[in-house]
């Protein structure tokens, strides 16, 4: 089995039934859809609830800061109380697109931070062209407030970041991206990624993986992601399943209780 750990799937209300029909299909058991904004928090509850497979997040996204007030450390607290909400975010920075200033963001991204070491459920972060930033407030975090889990999502950074993510017990996931042609330096970093910290996810409707580049990405597809990865480690399919399957539960502690409870 495979799990997509970083999809929207409220992004799919007109046809959700056959995106989770064709996951379940390709060998995807399990997804998080992913919160970007905390008025979205309902409804990814909601998703959840209705959908035994999916799990979700509560979180605001970095491009989404300036739409209304940063929520308090205790309001993502308060949100992510809910037992099919196993992580926080998807929160960081993101300096491609200047969005939103660059301060807002970074008191955004520390909050979400101090809301996961309050809650001890993993950060989902989003990292593009701030790698500095976001491995300094990472360590400048841990100094201040102690440990947190935390998953870099959708790897597109360099190498850098990648290495201080890892040795500050951080995972790494990786989207279509990594079957692109011309990635690849995404390839070897992820070569270099220890097999315990290894997650795949799609980012669901974005970054279609190669043979579906520039069509709507859905969680099926996650599987020709996870097929690359385990070529780039010299896997088998089903051993790259089954790695990053026990990854996702070894971080994202809450879904592999509720794995139990269900039986």
């Amino acid at each position: 089995m495979l799990v997509d750990s970083h999809c929207h799937l409220d992004y799919f209300e007109a046809d959700i039934e056959e995106i989770l029909a064709r996951a379940r299909e390709a060998g995807v058991g399990r997804m998080v859809t992913i919160g970007v904004r905390m008025s979205q928090a309902a409804k990814v509850k909601e998703l959840a609830e209705r959908y035994k497979q999916v799990w979700g997040t509560v979180g605001v996204h970095p491009q989404n800061v300036g739409e209304a007030p940063l929520p308090e450390v205790a309001e993502i607290v308060a949100a992510a109380d809910h037992p099919r909400i196993i992580g926080i975010g998807e929160s960081g920075l993101d300096y491609f697109y200047d969005k939103d200033p660059r301060e807002l963001q970074q008191d955004g991204f520390r909050r979400h931070i101090r809301a996961a070491q309050q809650t001890q459920l993993p950060l989902v972060i989003h990292a593009r062209s701030a790698d500095d930033d976001i491995a300094t407030i990472l360590r400048e975090e841990r100094e201040e407030g102690g440990d947190f889990p935390f998953l870099l999502h959708c790897f597109s950074s360099g190498r850098g970041l990648a290495e201080k993510a890892l040795e500050m017990g951080g995972y790494v996931s990786f989207s279509g991206i990594l079957t692109f042609p011309k990635s690849g330096e995404i390839r070897d970093i992820a070569r270099d990624v220890p097999k315990d910290r290894l997650l795949v996810e799609t980012d669901a409707p974005y970054l279609a993986p190669v043979p579906f580049r520039g069509k709507r990405n859905e969680p099926s597809y996650v599987a020709h992601t996870a097929r690359v990865l385990g070529e780039v480690h010299g896997m088998t399919a089903d051993e790259l399943a089954e790695l990053t399957t026990k990854n996702f539960y070894s971080l994202f502690r809450k879904a592999s209780e509720a794995v139990v409870l269900e039986g």
